[in-house]
């Protein structure tokens, strides 16, 4: 589950989220060197590009200790010689080698320097490997605080997870910690373990290596397909295996579930969703993104998270969240919300990933969505209105959706509740769910294992839909305001405008007169429909979230 992030026009110095309507959202903190080097892509990362990791690494649970090193193999965008790597404390770089010869690095804080012997130039594939070791940050409140949980299970038995969303992959493992580039070959994770214990990560597992000195084992996976680092996780425990496959639009998909042994039988029941999961999604988005690297559920000890491949699971093995409904209308326990939420990420999140941290509700704005999209798919559109209108009783409007650019600052919680209704509004807006089907299926083809801007999803929709949407972004995404529909009936005349919007607001809504629906578009100024009838009754359809304020006569 993701939330937060924000526009850095200049390090130190006031910086605003762009739109408004009279309220142009100031975010007053500034920037530290610590967040810019985090969230923006430096001069010492704009050289080069990743094309693959190859993570090992050995989780010693008695000192809570990590051990292990990350092989990175790279293209050069252009010359250069300085290259920024991403550990943070109180993990440490032990050592780096580059082909036969060892690289000079300094730390900064959460970065590290390397210096190559000599400048490498524009065009060569090249490698360095990163060796570390270290007591990593320990997650205080997974998956929302990251760092590795060492923890056990109920039967007493060790039980470790990672988590880093927000916070960053270098929280346990070195790398290039910024979502522009992903490993464009993907990775392999090696993860050494006690003997006794079975380690679960991203992708298919290749083989297990047995250390009988070392009472060790080693499980080696790997990933064909571009990763987000903070999908990349490492699940270790009392695990058991089960599968099944699927026969979907990419042909069979193999899907694993790792649960602790004793969560088998009731894993067995719930897991029955997974298959409705992807029936849906394949039919609203298009093919599952992964088919190479696999389906997997795997059993954790906090809520779930999205991780590319390997999406994990706490949910209680009950429908709802948490034994929560999140829209507040009952139809949140018709599904099981985690199993569904985090596995749309599969498409909204990793298939199409946001490049700055500030766009993340490319990921949970979608994510939200694609939950009453379930319920269309499976129990029908009014219980899925119902669902998503529901959710709006989340709604803060304490700030906007999108965060600070440059600065690994996401944007307010509202991305998931209001980034959804904000789809959920277009969708009305464009009132052919034919070409909104083929716009949601077309992002994901069009956009495939890419990382995307908020632009390139705006202009996207706007150019598919044929409608300039873009003061309809601005509204949702870069505000705090909900359009005001203020409205007045007088005999067959309705005045009506918006107020609460960015200059040049003209979203058109539709509205029932008379039992009778009706398109307008309100602007800020006053406009009149006079009906053929007196008006006896007036509803705003609620499918567009707006607010609606009747005025006296």
């Amino acid at each position: 589950m993701s939330m937060r992030k924000l526009i850095i026009v200049a390090v130190g110095i006031l910086l605003y989220v762009q739109g408004g309507s009279g309220h142009l959202f100031a975010q007053t903190e500034p920037i530290t060197r610590q967040e810019m080097l985090r969230g923006s892509v430096t001069p010492e990362r704009e050289w080069w590009d990743v094309l693959h990791y190859d993570l090992k690494v050995e989780f010693l649970p008695e000192t809570r200790r990590l051990k292990g090193s990350n092989a990175i193999t790279f293209k050069t965008l252009k010359a250069g010689s300085r290259m920024q790597i991403d550990l943070q404390p109180p993990l440490a770089i032990t050592k780096v080698t580059h082909g036969e010869s060892q690289l000079k690095f300094e730390r900064e804080g959460n970065v590290y320097w390397l210096t190559f012997e000599k400048e490498l130039p524009k065009g060569v594939e090249d490698k360095v490997e990163i060796f570390y070791e270290g007591v990593p940050v320990a997650s205080k409140n997974p998956p929302w605080v990251g760092g590795v949980t060492w923890g056990r299970d109920d039967l007493g038995e060790h039980f470790i997870v990672t988590t880093c969303e927000g916070i960053g992959a270098s929280i346990w493992w070195p790398n290039k910690d910024h979502g522009a580039d992903e490993p464009d070959r993907g990775m392999r994770i090696g993860v050494t373990v006690p003997e006794n214990l079975v380690a679960v990560s991203n992708g298919r597992l290749k083989k297990i290596d047995h250390d009988t000195a070392a009472k060790t084992k080693t499980f080696h996976w790997e990933v064909l397909n571009p990763i987000n680092n903070y999908g990349v996780n490492v699940n270790i425990g009392n695990y058991v295996n089960f599968s099944e496959k699927y026969r979907g639009e990419g042909g069979v998909l193999d899907m694993d579930y790792w649960v602790l042994a004793h969560q088998k039988e009731t894993a067995l029941r719930q897991f029955k969703e997974v298959p409705r999961m992807l029936e849906a999604f394949e039919h609203w988005f298009g093919k599952y993104p992964f088919y190479e690297d696999s389906y997997k559920l795997v059993t954790v000890s906090y809520p779930g998270m999205e991780h590319q491949s390997s999406v994990t699971y706490g949910n209680w093995f009950r429908n709802g969240y948490l034994q929560r409904d999140m829209s507040g209308t009952g139809v949140g326990f018709k599904f099981d919300f985690i199993i569904v939420h985090e596995s749309a990420h599969e498409w909204f999140g990793n298939n199409i990933s946001m490049k700055d941290a500030a766009d993340m509700w490319i990921h949970e704005g979608f994510a939200n969505y694609a939950e009453s999209l379930f319920v269309e798919y499976h129990f029908g559109k009014r219980e899925a209105e119902d669902y998503i209108i529901g959710t709006r009783r989340g709604i803060r409007n304490d700030r906007p959706i999108i965060g600070t650019y440059g600065a690994n600052r996401e944007g307010s919680g509202d991305m998931y509740p209001k980034g959804g209704n904000m789809l959920h509004t277009i969708r009305h807006i464009i009132n052919d769910d034919a070409k909104w089907l083929s716009i949601l299926r077309g992002l994901n083809a069009d956009f495939w294992h890419q990382t995307v801007t908020t632009q390139q999803v705006e202009s996207y929709i706007s150019q598919k839909a044929g409608l300039d949407l873009g003061k309809v972004f601005d509204q949702y995404l870069r505000t705090t305001d909900i359009p005001l529909f203020k409205y007045r009936v007088s005999g067959k005349t309705l005045s009506y405008s918006y107020e609460r919007v960015v200059k040049g607001f003209a979203m058109p809504i539709r509205v029932s007169i008379n039992g009778k629906e009706v398109s307008i578009t309100p602007t800020e100024a006053v406009q009149t429909f006079v009906s053929p009838e007196e008006i006896k009754t007036f509803e705003v359809n609620r499918n567009f979230y707006v607010d609606a304020e009747k005025l006296d006569r």
